[in-house]
């Protein structure tokens, strides 16, 4: 979050699938960077109910431990991109703001 301010990127931060899915219904981000090993609701789960009640949210997974399965099934539930940590944040700011020009250009 504190590096992605540091390039004027707004962020708000959940510790939790229970809290990111209460961001989402408070704050209605654009853009959401989801790990798929979170407290609670797995970061599967939330894509899952983030896709539901809002599709137009792109959402980024970020994992140290997940598999060619878990990209695969991610990508299947509408995740817009999915990285391995540990991340470039170069790489991080460029398909979060990828992911910002696929939003602006469906309005």
């Amino acid at each position: 979050s504190e590096r992605l301010q540091l390039r004027n990127m707004g962020s708000a931060v959940a510790y939790d699938g229970e809290s990111a899915l209460k961001l989402v219904k408070e704050d209605e981000p654009e853009v959401m960077i989801i790990d798929l090993k979170l407290p609670g609701i797995s970061g599967l789960e939330v894509l899952k109910k983030v896709k539901q009640i809002r599709p137009e949210i792109e959402v980024i997974i970020l994992t140290g431990q997940g598999s060619p399965a878990d990209e695969e099934q991610c990508r299947r539930l509408g995740a817009f991109g999915y990285l391995q940590k540990p991340v470039d944040i170069g790489e991080l700011s460029e398909l979060i703001k990828q992911a910002h020009m696929m939003i602006h250009y469906r309005r």
